[in-house]
């Protein structure tokens, strides 16, 4: 071994969908190679992590914190080394969405990222791009370093982008205006109507999920925050190159679940001491990601569908967002929720108006669903739990994702959303889902079954011999190798 650790260099994108898993998949590669040849304890790799920052009126409130802890965490307990270099700020750039948005802004950066990484003391392993910053491949080529994409999405949604630079060619008219089905190797027919929303027109978005899809090639490896066990059929096809036929695909590492949890606080949060008072698998939980909130007209219609329903529910309800800022705001519940819906509901039903913490709830023996958007992360989240979803899709590759959850993998039942009316749900259909999703009936009661499936696969996973636990040894290994450790 080298007299002196390699660094692995992270270059997330910075909101916590993104940071938190990379951050993670970082600190289990330190782990599995914690100990040096000698056996003196010093560790045999360090973390690098160059933070390109949003500026505070677009950052999400969570982000500096995440950043404290994760420097303080790494520096008094861990004992590994982890260091954070914040880029120079750059201006916002122009955008027409946020995959343009995340691209460009990204983009900007690449010469900071190249001057930093090459003023490292350390030797650099590799560097680990976030998928939305494939620009930078042309720094890691320029400094002979080997660039690794880490996907953040279900293989699914990777499997559609390495497949996207050829559909492009082969779909003339814009996607929402396809009819039929979409071939993606390992699903069933995709519909074109459920493709991922920045895909659905022909636009700049579009244009950078093919550009990326197509770079995704150029990578040393993938690193997808995804289970072997929950997309087989998926991953088998991305291996074989039926995404991309007569190309060789990278490598790729299915490491997940990758979920960082707290340790719990010793006075429960109030949404959990409510759990405690309910039975077992009786609560439905609603809750809708960072950036999910909805019109008072949509609220009025949650409402109405939880109240018929009969079942007891915890539902996570949050206000607009302020002007310029994607992130919902506190709620005012009574001026939201329909007249006198809070006591007609009290002892079976709870609405919490802020954030609230949602691994926590999951986890709680008293949940029974998940209505969610479907989120990656979200996602892994209650499949950990074993927690059977009703997804209703409201942005970025969520109507994929519930198509994957309700279709190939079963752990979902399915509500109808109306894509062409803004991802509405009407009070009887979620009425329905609920109804369908918490009782006994053959539909729920599949869900149920093949979510504790998963919850098994995700464990053993990560647990000493599992799937991701390999795939990520492998990959700790190879860029070990390359730097000549």
């Amino acid at each position: 071994m080298a007299s002196s650790a390699a660094t692995v260099v992270l270059i997330p994108f910075c909101v916590s969908g993104h940071l938190t898993p990379m951050l993670e998949v970082g600190k289990r590669m330190l782990r599995s190679r914690c100990c040096g040849d000698d056996d003196d304890g010093r560790p045999a790799m360090s973390l690098t992590v160059l933070l390109a920052q949003l500026p505070e009126s677009h950052r999400a409130p969570e982000i500096d914190e995440i950043i404290r802890r994760e420097a303080a965490s790494a520096s008094e307990h861990s004992g590994f080394d982890v260091r954070f270099h914040c880029l120079p700020a750059e201006e916002l750039p122009d955008f027409r969405g946020g995959e343009d948005f995340i691209s460009r802004f990204m983009q900007q950066h690449a010469s900071h990222a190249r001057e930093a990484i090459a003023g490292l003391e350390s030797r650099v392993a590799a560097v680990v791009l976030d998928w939305f910053c494939t620009t930078l491949l042309d720094v890691t080529r320029d400094l002979g370093l080997p660039g690794y994409v880490f996907f953040t999405s279900a293989a699914s949604m990777l499997s559609l982008l390495l497949r996207l630079p050829a559909l492009d060619k082969e779909v003339a008219v814009d996607f929402e205006e396809m009819g039929g089905a979409v071939d993606l190797p390992g699903l069933p027919p995709v519909p074109a109507a459920l493709l991922p929303t920045p895909v659905m027109k022909k636009g700049c978005n579009y244009e950078w999920l093919v550009y990326h899809g197509s770079r995704f090639m150029e990578a040393a490896g993938i690193i997808v925050n995804t289970v072997a066990e929950l997309e087989p059929a998926v991953l088998e096809a991305i291996a074989d190159g039926r995404c991309v036929p007569g190309r060789r695909v990278p490598a790729i590492y299915t490491v997940g679940p990758v979920l960082s949890f707290k340790t719990p606080p010793e006075k429960p949060h109030e949404c959990v001491r409510w759990l405690d008072a309910q039975p077992r698998a009786s609560v439905v939980f609603l809750c809708f990601g960072s950036m999910g909130s909805f019109a008072p007209p949509q609220v009025l219609e949650i409402a109405a569908g939880l109240e018929r329903s009969g079942h007891r529910f915890l539902w996570v309800l949050r206000g607009r967002p302020p002007a310029g800022s994607p992130y919902p705001t506190d709620a005012d519940a009574d001026e939201l929720l329909p007249e006198g819906f809070l006591e007609r509901t009290k002892g079976r039903g709870m609405v919490w108006p802020t954030w609230a913490p949602q691994k926590d709830i999951l986890a709680h023996a008293a949940v029974g669903g998940f209505v969610t958007h479907g989120g990656w992360n979200s996602t892994l989240e209650s499949l950990w739990h074993g927690v059977p979803m009703a997804p209703w899709p409201l942005y970025a590759e969520q109507h994929l994702n519930a198509f994957e959850l309700v279709r190939d993998m079963g752990v979902a039942v399915e509500m109808e959303v109306d894509r062409k009316r803004g991802n509405l749900v009407e009070a009887a259909e979620l009425e329905r889902a609920v109804r369908c999703l918490m009782d006994e009936g053959s539909e729920g009661r599949m869900a149920r079954e093949k979510a504790a499936a998963a919850k098994a696969a995700c464990r053993n996973a990560v647990d000493g011999g599992g799937s991701s636990i390999a795939a990520l040894r492998k990959l700790t290994q190879e860029m070990a190798h390359m730097s000549s450790i």
